[in-house]
């Protein structure tokens, strides 16, 4: 058995079936480029080169931290979707009934509320805060470090060194300076590996190893897909992620302006919000890219999917379940006569049944359609899943000829936030600020 990309529904309504062949004779500039962003080590998410050194650091870090009952994150966007997806498909206990840990905490938002209600419930002694920014200057983060510091200090003195660890660039940035500083355990995140590609790196697999879940295993998965890409270049033309990249880019030129991400393999279900950030963030630029939907079956068909089946005609889906589903409880025979047709079926088979039922549905009602169908819902078919959907969106940004590693238009709120809270060196925020906050109001109440 194996994962598999199905393609018969792909093409179809107002995407012709060629549609995708101009970007397909494009594979040979594709590879090169993609030989020489490997050869310089721009493409660090895909051959990881870090491995090797990971697969011996964090194994050292782990007997440290296993006695901690809890985990904080502090982080933000790929520091911390990624470790939330891996941690509700994989390690689902803490939103079960009587868990009994461990637990992860994931601090992704500058929420005074919720901060204030962890920093006062949990016991720092019980507690270890990893601090995570490829920079070491992401101000939300940063912020978030400042108070956990002295929230640890307070309760632990100089014992709050032995609770802290510092995920970040091996040799600059403020986070480094303290690890530096104060003898901080940390992990490296490797040169050109940005955040929204970084799950499969320290930042998500320390989160992932504390839970106890198999990390090795989502290492795995990611090889085994990028594997051919890596070790033969050339071949681009013949791998799955090349070619989604290819229809991606003819629903564009055919005015698809949204792009479905359907999971049906629920407890999978927080992908949906990291594929979102992949894909928004690498491929929203120049006035150009697909806007990225996440939806979850069976739960969005009924809130959303009308939409999706009934409304514009603007949408493009990735369709996404599992085989290999473990045995679930099957319905008894008691039943009454209107549902007796489910007597003795696993409860699973609804799941199934819904499925494919959306998955027709969309397709009749006009949705060109790729099915990724899973070989089970394990660790390293996640890796797999995620290496895939990388490398489709890096490909899929060269053929838009735009670079789909940075992300210039989030820096712009981040200089007026600073500027807004009195940080020195942004004369240029300063100005536009003083502009927007003494303009006109027009206001209406409610």
């Amino acid at each position: 058995m194996s994962h598999s990309v199905e393609w018969s529904k792909a093409y179809t309504h107002r995407l012709p079936v060629n549609a995708g062949e101009p970007f397909f004779l494009r594979r040979t500039d594709i590879s090169e480029r993609l030989a020489r962003e490997l050869a310089a080590g721009e493409l660090p998410f895909l051959n990881m080169p870090y491995r090797e050194k990971l697969m011996d650091d964090l194994p050292l870090l782990l007997p440290r931290i296993k006695p901690f009952r809890h985990m904080v994150v502090l982080g933000i966007g790929g520091s911390a979707l990624g470790a939330r997806a891996i941690q509700r498909a994989f390690a689902p206990g803490q939103d079960e009934p009587n868990h009994n840990g461990p637990w992860l905490w994931i601090v992704d938002n500058v929420c005074a509320q919720s901060f204030e209600v962890l920093m006062s419930k949990l016991n720092p002694s019980d507690t270890v805060v990893v601090c995570i920014s490829k920079s070491g200057g992401t101000i939300e983060t940063l912020a978030q470090y400042f108070l956990a510091k002295e929230w640890l200090t307070a309760a632990t003195g100089e014992g709050w060194k032995e609770h802290m660890i510092v995920v970040t660039d091996k040799a600059k940035g403020y986070l480094r300076e303290e690890a530096q500083n104060y003898g901080l355990s940390s992990l490296e995140v490797p040169d050109c590996l940005g955040g929204r590609y970084s799950a499969l790196s320290a930042v998500g697999l320390l989160p992932a190893a504390f839970l106890g879940i198999d990390w090795q295993a989502l290492l795995d998965g990611a090889c085994a897909v990028a594997r051919p890409l890596t070790k033969n270049p050339a071949s681009l033309g013949e791998h799955p992620s090349f070619a989604i990249a290819c229809w991606a880019k003819a629903l564009e030129e055919y005015h698809y302006s949204q792009l479905i991400f359907f999971c049906y393999i629920p407890s999978w279900a927080a992908y949906g919000l990291w594929f979102a950030q992949l894909w928004a963030e690498s491929l929203g630029k120049n006035g150009k890219g697909t806007m990225p939907v996440p939806a979850v079956g069976v739960t969005d068909q009924h809130s959303v999917n009308q939409m999706f089946l009934d409304g514009q005609r603007d949408k493009g889906c990735l369709f996404l379940t599992s085989r290999g589903r473990p045995e679930s409880r099957r319905f008894g025979t008691n039943l009454p006569e209107q549902w007796s047709w489910l007597a003795g079926k696993p409860f699973g088979s609804l799941l199934e049944a819904e499925a494919l039922g959306t998955r027709m549905a969309l397709t009749t009602n006009g949705v060109p359609l790729v099915y990724l169908d899973m070989e089970d819902a394990g660790p390293r078919s996640a890796g797999a899943l995620m290496m895939l959907l990388e490398a489709t969106t890096v490909f899929t940004g060269w053929l838009m000829d735009i670079n789909p590693l940075d992300q210039p238009a989030v820096e712009m709120g981040k200089r007026l936030a600073n500027a807004r809270l009195g940080a020195k060196g942004y004369p240029e925020e300063d100005a536009r600020l003083a502009a927007f906050l003494a303009a006109l109001r027009r206001e209406q109440a409610f």
